[in-house]
């Protein structure tokens, strides 16, 4: 069984053939991240819909039903996929204090991973930047030296 082991890399060592394997796992990197980003960018939109339903939330309609069964009802819907890490039906929220901070709570969880993520797709397109820059570099001649990658 292979170990896994953190391989450092310089990548002026390597040659064009082995900078475009590089690069291109660089590119299909990015573009899996950019469409994670994209999904969570439309499941904060989609939180925010439900916090601004449970706004429109009257007094009234307290006694006619729970506010799972009025958010239902509702143009947007507002259940999303049970996580693990999220076991409550949204039929346990009772109130709209409860209903406000659950879903505040998770449009911050989402805003912390959209910012981890945005880091990530900005180190990988300087990783890929860099790695075009010594592709041409080389093509033309010219061997450039220095940075490394991790693998």
């Amino acid at each position: 069984m292979a170990s896994a082991q953190s391989q450092t890399i310089n990548i002026a060592d390597l040659d064009v053939p082995q900078l475009k394997d590089v690069r291109r796992q660089l590119e299909e990197e990015l573009q899996h991240l950019t469409g994670s980003f994209q999904q969570l960018k439309a499941a904060q939109a989609k939180f925010r819909a439900c916090l601004e339903n449970v706004a429109e939330i009257k007094p009234a309609h307290k006694g006619a039903f729970n506010l799972g069964g009025y958010m239902k009802r509702k143009a947007y819907t507002c259940t999303m996929p049970r996580r693990p890490h999220d076991p409550r039906p949204f039929d346990e929220l009772t109130s709209r204090a409860d209903a406000t901070k659950h879903y505040n709570s998770k449009i911050d969880y989402v805003r912390g991973n959209l910012e981890k993520l945005q880091e990530t797709i900005a180190k990988k397109q300087d990783n890929l930047q860099y790695v075009m820059n010594i592709m041409m570099a080389k093509e033309q001649g010219v061997v450039a030296g220095g940075k490394t990658v991790s693998s």
